[in-house]
């Protein structure tokens, strides 16, 4: 049973609720790992938009410096997604069930080198940080987009704009009065419960990990990030391992 729940998170053939078990997790995930990078590197690096204000902020300033720097992460961000979406389409004309698994695969070995190089690295941080800063970009870049694809751009993971934006539509829709002559001529006003559940739950994992992540950083450094490397492992490694499985027995027979 939780072979077949694991094996489910990443199948080609997605639901709702599987598409909120994996967004749940994957939140926690970005929570974690954009609360611990900001511990190693002081930036966030899970979402773009407090990158582009600083771009220009840097530009209006004339720290070209800073505007260049921006820009990588930017790119960066904007490249992890698109690997994203390089290895699904890919995956996608080949019909394999792990489409969605293989970038979480990369993204887990991502993970994993920033948890065991990167406590290594503290003697030439003028070079690391970018780095750390670059790498991690990508990996929420890459890692948003595997969500977005398997959603199908219903859940978001990597920042909470978008999520607590909906969920203050659902929460006003909800508290809406339907008592006037005009609610019964157009129809009521009517929140939307399970999607407004879905996004607190999705807020609340993404919280959740950002606790769990600034504490388990502050108390073991980079090195808390590799249990997150490697559950995603394990969660990308049992559908991988279903399509070898296939491949092997059809050369078999």
């Amino acid at each position: 049973m939780p072979i077949k729940f694991i094996q489910l998170l990443t199948s080609t053939t997605r639901s709702q609720k599987t598409n909120i078990q994996l967004g749940a997790y994957m939140a926690f995930v970005a929570g974690a790992v954009n609360a611990g990078g900001f511990l190693a590197i002081a930036r966030y690096t899970s979402h773009m938009s407090g990158i582009i204000s600083a771009i220009g902020d840097d530009l209006a300033l004339n720290n070209l410096i800073s505007v260049l720097g921006g820009i990588f992460l930017l790119v960066s961000f904007l490249m992890g997604a698109a690997t994203t979406a390089i290895i699904v389409n890919w995956g996608h004309r080949r019909r394999i069930h792990s489409q969605f698994a293989l970038p979480l695969l990369l993204e887990a070995a991502l993970l994993l080198i920033f948890g065991l190089v990167g406590a290594h690295l503290n003697l030439y941080l003028p070079l690391t940080v970018p780095a750390i800063a670059l790498l991690l970009c990508f990996v929420m870049g890459l890692q948003n987009a595997i969500v977005t694809k398997a959603s199908r751009a219903e859940i978001r993971t990597t920042h909470m704009t978008g999520v607590i934006t909906d969920m203050g539509i659902e929460l006003g829709k909800l508290l809406y009065w339907n008592k006037s002559k005009e609610a019964n001529k157009l129809g009521l006003v009517k929140a939307n419960r399970d999607k407004l559940i879905t996004h607190v739950f999705i807020f609340g994992m993404f919280l959740f990990g950002g606790i769990i992540g600034a504490l388990s950083f502050k108390k073991v450094g980079y090195a808390s990030v590799v249990p997150l490397s490697l559950s995603l492992a394990l969660i990308a490694g049992l559908q991988i391992y279903r399509d070898v499985r296939i491949v092997l027995r059809d050369r078999v027979s």
